[in-house]
């Protein structure tokens, strides 16, 4: 598919069929993730693969009764690696720099998982220590996106978008 198409066609999915995932496909998600850029090409990141029905379940409680993530054959759960950003930018790589990484990674999966045919939702709205505990995410690690993948089981209308006048500021 077409770069502009994948942008085009991508959508926030709510409800996901019960088919499972080809591995290939999973993979190349992985492999798009593993191209992303990052400050200082340090890739400041760790990706947690949620395969287990069982944990899928227990993410709703933790996403505050966001069904779908049970309903998704994968969770990635995206979380911020400090240590790798801090030795060489300091305080601001800890702060700014691995939340840009992490949620940079999250829009790669996301795009290519589209472009394979997948669906994805971005989710934000999580309890971060449940979300470590049932990701297995160690000390030092803050999870900060996480992107259930399936195949659509709804198809949800376009949304409307700003106007590039409302949205782009020309500084001259």
């Amino acid at each position: 598919m077409d770069f502009f198409e994948v942008l085009k066609r991508r959508r926030s999915i709510r409800a996901f069929e019960d088919q499972a995932i080809e591995e290939e496909k999973l993979r190349a998600v992985l492999e798009a993730v593993n191209l992303a850029p990052s400050a200082g090409n340090l890739q400041a990141y760790d990706v947690y693969v949620i395969r287990d029905a069982r944990r899928r379940t227990a993410l709703v409680n933790a996403t505050l009764g966001q069904g779908f993530m049970a309903q998704a054959q994968v969770v990635l759960v995206f979380c911020t690696h400090s240590k790798r950003a801090e030795i060489r930018y300091g305080q601001r790589g800890v702060e700014l720099y691995t939340l840009q990484d992490a949620t940079i990674a999250c829009t790669y999966a996301m795009l290519a998982a589209a472009a394979l045919g997948l669906s994805t939702v971005w989710v934000g709205k999580f309890d971060e220590a449940l979300v470590r505990e049932i990701a297995g995410v160690p000390a030092g690690q803050r999870p900060v996106a996480m992107l259930p993948i399936g195949y659509a089981a709804e198809s949800p209308q376009t949304p409307t978008r700003r106007e590039l006048r409302d949205l782009v500021h020309e500084v001259v």
